[in-house]
């Protein structure tokens, strides 16, 4: 049976996550990329090696990631930032395409953060961008994380901006707390159904 590989993206607060498990309850699978990206940094030795050689040994605690450690220093070096991307990267896709191997529903899902700025994008049938006004993305942070207002500002400004990203994206769904997000939900997946795959 052929599928649909599909990309969903969104910035910090968006709420993709939250659209992938309505997806899920749906019956769809989805495959949570950057839970991937936090298994492989522990499970995959060579990448392991990789992590220390660019970053030292403090890059690991207790054989994991040192996650706060590592976000400062490529918060503070872009070309760090860059060559750890290029490191997980590849990974994280190849442990996608043999998960998606092995599904068989009419549609497949991806969710990734950072589907745009990586241009991984390229790799899907197609891409559903979430989004959420500014303010709305910076409370949901804040009470997730008990970040501070300046902290999820600066996070927001490492991710392109949405209008950017709905150039890129093949489909938007608004996720606020009043918008029929279920319903938007409902209509895509009828769309997408009767959509062709992408050679």
């Amino acid at each position: 049976m052929e599928k649909l590989s599909i990309g969903v993206t969104g910035g910090i607060g968006s709420g993709k996550t939250s659209v992938c498990q309505v997806l899920q309850h749906l019956g769809y699978p989805v495959f949570y990329a950057d839970q991937e990206a936090k298994n492989l940094y522990t499970s995959h030795s060579g990448l392991r090696d990789q992590v220390i050689e660019l970053f030292g040994t403090q890059a690991y605690s207790d054989d994991k990631l040192n996650r706060s450690w590592v976000a400062q220093k490529v918060f503070e070096d872009d070309k760090l930032l860059q060559q750890l991307n290029a490191l997980i990267h590849p990974l994280v896709f190849e442990a996608y395409g043999n998960w998606l191997r092995r599904q068989t529903s009419s549609l497949c899902f991806n969710e990734s953060a950072l589907l745009f700025e990586t241009g991984s994008y390229k790799r899907f049938d197609y891409t559903i961008l979430v989004c959420a006004r500014e303010e709305s993305r910076i409370h949901r942070v804040m009470k997730r994380d008990g970040s501070t207002r300046e902290s999820v500002l600066a996070r927001m400004k490492q991710q392109l901006s949405d209008e950017h990203k709905k150039e890129l994206a093949d489909f938007t769904l608004l996720n606020e707390d009043d918008s029929p997000l279920l319903r938007e939900i409902l209509s895509l997946r009828d769309r997408l159904l009767q959509l062709p795959h992408k050679d």
